[in-house]
């Protein structure tokens, strides 16, 4: 069964958009439970746009589902990490001045930081995740540097979906196939997500290797019509119906 993580980000954002404390974030997170979701994803962000230290802290103590906490690789972020505790740690790249995640980690030489800060999270026995594109040599240096998960990046294949760009869309499906294949060799777990909807979760879904989805702004923007039970219920629905079509990558 593949594992469904509801990132929760733009609850915070529409509560922050007036301050104060509703929506709360925390009071959605027991909906996603409500909608069989099996894990919550929360990226605290340096400039704090939407998720907050607190809110962290208050999903981690209800511990109301496993928590993936996304940051970026920094010595502040690794403390909160360490002190909370969240079941997985995603290092992300992060600019302040982009509207959302815009590509996955630049790895290879000059990363001794990162190193060592996830050397020092699986001593705590918290998984390290690597936000990464959807490339063969990003998976191998990922495995280098010490992650035990890689999450691919599918922001380029949602983006020719939406698009009906066909020939791209088959060209980034290979790239993820290809990338989860060597994940796998190389003894890592394999996550994916950004930009996912109902409606393009299918061909990600049937990616054997891949055992968890991250997903946040689809489900949250559904709910507007649906409610987050309902619209965390369809996402799962449709990704129980792109897994039934398993099988191998496009040509």
């Amino acid at each position: 069964m593949m594992r469904l993580s509801v990132n929760i980000d733009h609850v915070a954002t529409l509560r922050n958009a007036r301050g104060g404390t509703y929506p709360n974030p925390i009071a959605l997170a027991h909906e996603v439970l409500k909608g069989g979701g099996d894990g919550i994803t929360v990226h605290l962000r340096e400039d704090r746009r939407h998720i907050r230290d607190e809110d962290v802290v208050r999903l981690r103590h209800e511990d109301i589902l496993p928590l993936t906490l996304e940051i970026a690789a920094t010595k502040e972020m690794y403390a909160i990490a360490k002190s909370t505790r969240p079941k997985i740690v995603c290092f992300v790249p992060e600019k302040r001045q982009e509207l959302t995640t815009e590509g996955g980690l630049l790895l290879g030489n000059g990363n001794s930081l990162l190193k060592d800060l996830t050397e020092g999270l699986r001593k705590e026995n918290i998984g390290v995740s690597f936000f990464i594109n959807p490339d063969i040599n990003a998976v191998q240096e990922a495995h280098a540097l010490g992650a035990s998960i890689v999450e691919l990046h599918t922001g380029h294949y949602c983006t020719a979906y939406e698009d009906s760009d066909h020939v791209t869309c088959n060209g980034e499906l290979k790239r993820l196939h290809e990338a989860a294949q060597q994940a796998k060799a190389l003894g890592l777990e394999v996550h994916a997500g950004h930009g996912l909807t109902c409606q393009s979760v299918g061909p990600i879904a049937a990616i054997p290797q891949v055992e968890a989805l991250n997903i946040g702004h689809a489900i949250i923007s559904d709910a507007l019509t649906l409610g987050l039970k309902e619209a965390v219920i369809a996402m799962r629905s449709a990704i129980h119906m792109g897994r039934s079509h398993s099988g191998a990558a496009p040509t």
